[in-house]
């Protein structure tokens, strides 16, 4: 029995030290895992918090500004003339190579003259043998006159001499007539230059037969020291522009009208400017567009007839909103820019462009005077952001939308 007891005293013992070793185990665990606990907490209290971004803010002020109209042009030479045969014949010789300089009264072209020298000779002799004839009824008068005086011959004689010398004289003047007629038609063979300016192609080469009736002409010529531009504006753009300008008249607003500016096929801008100087008097029925004309200085021939091109009207706003190009963003098809709201909170708000002015947009609608926005560091704003707002006065606006 007391075997037995001692057996099971030991057991238990044992049992219980067993237990209190779990124990200490799940302290030491327990007490590990907050350790891991509290300084994970720690770390995360002493992590610095990302301080607001500091970013330039502008307040938007009305101002006056010029936006930048184009509308699409062409250019023609202030005389651009078809050059065609007068008459009929063989183009003997061509004097010009396409797209040369030629100066008023060159011969272009050489038509054979032969037939037209043939009929001067036979208009020369009909005029000879009329001027003899006049002289043979002159002698008749002469002869008559003193015979009829001393009633030797009837006066109807006379009368019949001095018809026959009236009819001389008028076969006269028709005979020279055919001859200025035959000398202008022998002239004509002899192509020239009416004005000064640019040959264009040349369809016709030599030996070819030319005719006053040709559908196609020899060349064409264009003057272009100075070039016409033309150009459309709608009825809502030209009552625009006639509003802007001072003048009781067309003729009178034209005189006040600024200098305009002709873009070229390449975007680049002509180098001098020009002056609109006509108005048509109508719109165009089909378009609803009314024709305007500006003529440009071209004395190096840099534009030709044909060219392309856009003009560029400035139009003036007495009290506009400009905003910098840089300080907007465009996504899908819209531009927005981020204006400064409450507790420095960035706000993302869609703007209207109604035009160009330099480096800025005149904008009509989404932002109003007195609003504040963001300059630059736009590209990672987010909605609702807080930011360290930095007053941007209009200097440093410009140097930053120069960048």
């Amino acid at each position: 029995m007391n075997s037995d007891n001692t057996t099971n005293k030991y057991k238990n013992e044992n049992v219980q030290q067993i237990k209190t070793k779990i124990k200490m185990k799940n302290v030491i665990i327990t007490s590990f895992i907050l350790a891991l606990v509290l300084s994970s907490c720690a770390d995360k209290q002493q992590a610095p918090v990302a301080a607001a971004p500091l970013l330039p803010v502008l307040a938007i002020q009305n101002s006056s500004a010029v936006t930048d109209a184009e509308y699409p042009a062409s250019i023609q030479g202030t005389v651009d003339v078809e050059i065609r045969p007068q008459v009929s014949g063989n183009l003997d010789r061509v004097l010009v190579d396409e797209g040369a300089y030629v100066n008023k009264g060159q011969t272009l072209f050489k038509i054979n003259e032969r037939p037209f020298r043939e009929q001067l000779n036979n208009a020369l002799a009909s005029l000879h043998a009329y001027e003899a004839a006049l002289i043979n009824a002159q002698l008749e008068v002469d002869k008559l006159t003193p015979l009829v005086q001393n009633k030797v011959v009837s006066d109807y004689q006379l009368k019949t001499a001095k018809a026959s010398q009236k009819i001389a004289a008028a076969n006269i003047e028709q005979a020279r007539a055919m001859v200025e007629s035959a000398k202008i038609n022998l002239g004509y063979t002899n192509v020239t230059a009416p004005v000064s300016g640019y040959i264009g192609r040349l369809p016709k080469k030599q030996g070819s037969l030319v005719s006053a009736s040709d559908i196609e002409p020899l060349t064409k010529l264009s003057d272009v020291h100075e070039v016409f531009v033309y150009f459309s504006l709608g009825e809502t753009d030209f009552i625009k522009f006639k509003s802007q300008y001072a003048g009781n008249t067309i003729g009178d607003k034209i005189k006040n009208l600024p200098p305009v500016t002709l873009v070229l096929a390449d975007n680049s801008a002509y180098g001098k400017s020009g002056k609109i100087d006509m108005v048509d008097g109508q719109f165009d029925k089909n378009t609803g567009a009314i024709t305007l004309r500006a003529t440009f200085p071209n004395a190096n021939g840099t534009l030709r007839s044909g060219n392309t091109g856009k003009i560029r009207l400035g139009i003036e706003h007495g009290d506009a909103i400009l905003v910098p190009q840089s300080a907007t963003i465009e996504m899908q098809d819209k531009v927005f820019v981020f204006t400064l709201g409450k507790d420095n909170k960035v706000n993302k708000m869609p703007i209207t462009i109604i035009g160009k002015s330099g480096t800025n947009y005149l904008i009509g609608d989404g932002v109003k005077s007195g609003d504040q926005i963001v300059l630059s560091g736009i590209d990672k704003l987010q909605e609702g952001q807080v930011i360290q707002p930095q007053k941007a006065t209009g200097e440093v606006a410009q140097i930053i939308n120069k960048k």
